[in-house]
């Protein structure tokens, strides 16, 4: 969407200060672990822009909570895989060989938006080192969560998803639906029976690029709707707009420990 057309469908501008208050009365506090799904389109049209809404974020959480956003980077990954799109065949060895390894610093995030975009280049966020599972993170205790994520099911227990588990945080959905919710990923490694899978990725070992193995669930994101809706019959989610953006702010532990139960595999 335009920004032209942002502009037509937005009755006033928003701003730093009127999303602040937004989100504090969708019921953001100072001190809160919380991670952001967002939609930067749906907000309407933004005085600032990402760069508004990151700071409107840090204006109610304060550095006495955490800030966390996924920062994927999908395409840093074996490109046999690849599907969307796919590459010939005849181009996959020398892909292999010319792809850049994961660099937390510079490898940007894949599909994620402009928010996590803008957020993890932000000044003071860390971001966690896995390929293409990676999150950026903002406040109290962002280089422990950063540092302390596993390679090996990315989405797990030892991921900053866990942290968020443990420590009693929420997720915000500014615009978003549950197919975009990664913690429902960590609800899938709850659950019972759904298989692991092998997958390659290129990292940095002793300033070396090296094809690195690793081991994740299949995960299944198609699901996630579905058991989104039967989860809002069962327990009452914060509901709200921030800006335009119709927005959720559903307690972690819950969602996950929901979708362990009842993910079908």
């Amino acid at each position: 969407m335009s920004q032209t057309e942002l502009i037509q469908q937005s009755k006033a501008p928003q701003t730093r200060t009127s999303l602040t208050n937004d989100l504090k009365n969708l019921g953001l506090h100072k001190g809160m672990v919380v991670i952001v799904h967002s939609s930067m389109k749906s907000l309407g049209w933004v005085c600032g822009g990402p760069v508004a809404v990151i700071q409107a974020l840090q204006d109610v959480i304060t550095s006495k909570g955490t800030i966390i956003m996924p920062a994927h980077s999908a395409d840093v990954s074996d490109p046999r895989e690849w599907g969307n799109p796919a590459i010939p065949e005849e181009w996959v060895t020398e892909v292999m060989n010319e792809l850049p390894p994961f660099d937390p610093d510079v490898t940007p995030t894949v599909a994620m938006g402009a928010i996590p975009e803008s957020f993890r280049t932000y000044p003071d966020v860390k971001r966690s080192y896995h390929p293409i599972h990676s999150f950026s993170v903002w406040g109290k205790n962002s280089d422990e969560i950063a540092r302390n994520h596993s390679i090996d099911n990315g989405l797990g227990g030892d991921s900053p998803l866990g942290f968020i588990y443990r420590n009693d945080g929420y997720v915000l959905m500014l615009g978003t639906d549950y197919e975009t919710n990664t913690s429902m990923h960590y609800g899938e490694h709850k659950a019972e029976g759904i298989k692991e899978v092998k997958k390659r990725s290129p990292i940095l070992e002793d300033y070396q690029k090296v094809w690195k193995a690793y081991t994740e669930l299949d995960y299944d994101e198609e699901k996630f709707p579905a058991v989104g809706e039967k989860f809002e019959q069962e327990y009452e989610p914060r509901k709200g707009y921030v800006g335009n953006a119709f927005s959720r702010l559903v307690y972690q532990p819950d969602l996950v420990n929901f979708t362990g139960k009842n993910i079908k595999t």
